[in-house]
């Protein structure tokens, strides 16, 4: 009999920011990669369809969501972007099975903040603030 393997449970994860565990996040959106394809037809072509291609790479946004501290790496890291300095970074998104063992992670290449959303307040809620940023990447590979 076929042994049953369980897939990996979403809960578990960390994620480095240029190989440094800077705080634990609540939520971080999946990094997807898409090549739109590019038609073309030459004037000999039989058929009535284009050929297709692979053409540009395109890397969706990522989001990580925290719980607000008092560390200031998202702020410092957008005020970056405001003097005008890109400053970029390299992130990765590893998950770990149930034992806390790495067993998947995701590269993304020159990252750099677009968008940094402090927590909206609320005095009848009960709440914690949660502040997010919004990453651009040049690229994504799986590396485990």
């Amino acid at each position: 009999m076929a042994e049953i393997i369980y897939p990996y449970k979403k809960y578990n994860y960390k994620v480095l920011l240029d190989n440094t565990e800077e705080a634990g996040f609540s939520e971080v959106s999946a990094p997807d990669i898409t090549s739109d394809p590019v038609e073309y037809r030459e004037g000999n072509m039989t058929g009535r369809t284009p050929g297709k291609q692979p053409g540009l790479m395109k890397y969706s946004n990522v989001t990580l969501k925290r719980g607000t501290t008092d560390s200031q790496v998202f702020v410092t890291w957008m005020k970056d972007i405001q003097d005008g300095k890109a400053t970029r970074k390299t992130v990765v998104i590893t998950l770990m099975d149930d034992e806390m063992n790495e067993v998947a992670s995701w590269q993304l290449e020159k990252c750099w903040p677009t968008k940094y959303t402090a927590p909206d307040f609320n005095s009848t809620s009960n709440e914690v603030a949660i502040e997010s940023l919004e990453l651009v990447t040049e690229g994504v590979t799986r590396i485990k």
